[in-house]
């Protein structure tokens, strides 16, 4: 896969994968040994070609970008673990300083395009398979991990099951009934006061980190939890 990398400080570049054209089953079938209702129907996105972040933004590229840090404790601090604590309107303030810094278009995925990232060809519960290990990725944790720890999917992606959540564009709706089929964030109606997140977390069991898990949050729910991961068009 393409890479491009940008320098965002004197030692600190964020890379960013080129994801290839492609067409994908978002969603989870009743096949799938564990599933939740707000995961269907499952249905057929296309998808266009863009570059995402080959990992999760970390502590030090969001100062460099943004030049202040969100409240983290001392436990979870690292200029080399993913930045948490943040809230959508900072994740989007981010995203625009970025874009400014650059002189590109960054933003955050799309929930078709995050899952699409994610899978990386696959239709099993997570890219590695139908079962995620302690070898595969951080959950049911205690804390964070440095970005890239374990192994990347068939984009080259890193970090996408478990960490941290990462922020969606789209508004929360309780199911696909009316989704995009085009890979474009889904704005309109729903839940104007919840955003989507995906990928899970150290924190939580690995059902929760499946490639079609999909979660609601308040918009300034950040906790040691949440953080983001970039998209360019």
């Amino acid at each position: 896969m393409k890479a491009i990398e940008f320098q965002l400080s004197q030692n600190i570049n964020l890379e960013m994968v080129e994801i290839p054209d492609g067409s994908y089953l978002m969603g989870s079938s009743a096949d799938e040994a564990v599933f939740r209702e707000s995961e269907t129907p499952q249905h057929k996105v296309k998808i266009s070609s863009f570059f995402i972040g080959k990992f999760p933004v970390t502590q030090a590229q969001w100062f460099a970008v943004m030049n202040e840090m969100p409240k983290i404790a001392e436990d979870f601090r690292g200029g080399d673990l993913p930045v948490v604590n943040v809230w959508l309107e900072k994740a989007l303030e981010f995203c625009a300083k970025l874009s400014k810094l650059t002189g590109k278009n960054f933003r955050l995925p799309s929930e078709a395009e995050w899952e699409y990232v994610c899978r990386a060809g696959t239709s099993t519960a997570y890219f590695f398979g139908e079962t995620l290990t302690k070898n595969s990725a951080n959950f049911d944790g205690e804390g964070l991990t440095v970005v890239g720890s374990f192994p990347p999917n068939g984009f080259g992606v890193y970090d996408m099951h478990g960490n941290v959540w990462e922020w969606c564009a789209d508004v929360w709706h309780e199911n696909y009934l009316g989704a995009p089929t085009d890979g474009s964030a889904w704005l309109k109606d729903g839940d104007q006061s919840y955003c989507v997140q995906r990928g899970g977390a150290w924190n939580v069991h690995a059902d929760r980190c499946r490639s079609a898990f999909r979660v609601g949050d308040i918009a300034h729910n950040a906790d040691h939890i949440v953080g983001l991961r970039v998209c360019m068009d």
